[in-house]
């Protein structure tokens, strides 16, 4: 792994190891190299590891946050799909550099309008590999990301494994990105 830049922590920071996903705490002072900084997390090295550093702790790392999507007020159910789908784009696996919607992770989006105005949000998502431990970190990441849409109240995510992924669901541009066309 290429490592961009080697980072002193400004404070303690919480983190979880790729790929067993593991919840640690990367020490105040510490040296970590940034590997990989996309969709408002980062992936960092430490001792020879990966780790995943959520986007809210970038100030550990002396980045900043990413700001919160916006809506014009009354958007339209078009505006909200679109800004789902946007911010499910911002969404990555630590270890690869294609956002989960281009590595055809999600299975299904679909969104409902409540009584009250609000929205719920449903999402059938897989991973690459059945076995990897950092499902349920992507997939928190899909609800937090979505959760953060204006007007979205809730947001239901399920990793599902059938049809089991392969790499003829990514997009054009990230089967070349990986070179596997």
């Amino acid at each position: 792994m290429h490592v961009e830049e080697t980072i002193k922590l400004s404070r303690d920071c919480p983190a979880v190891a790729v790929p067993s996903g593991q919840r640690v705490m990367l020490g105040e002072g510490g040296e970590v190299g940034l590997v990989q900084s996309l969709g408002g997390s980062f992936t960092v090295m430490a001792q020879s590891r990966l780790f995943r550093v959520d986007g809210k702790d970038g100030d550990a790392l002396g980045k900043e946050a990413v700001p919160p999507p916006q809506l014009p007020e009354n958007a339209t159910d078009e505006e909200v799909e679109k800004l789902v789908w946007d911010q499910m784009r911002s969404c990555y696996d630590p270890e690869i550099p294609i956002n989960i919607v281009e590595l055809g992770l999600i299975y299904r989006c679909e969104i409902e309008r409540n009584a009250d105005g609000g929205r719920t949000v449903w999402i059938d998502m897989t991973l690459t590999a059945p076995g990897c431990g950092m499902g349920n970190v992507i997939a928190s990441d899909v609800r937090d990301r979505v959760m953060e849409v204006p007007t979205v109240e809730e947001a239901n995510v399920e990793v599902v494994f059938d049809p089991p992924w392969n790499a003829s669901r990514m997009s054009e541009a990230a089967r070349l990105q990986t070179g596997m066309f």
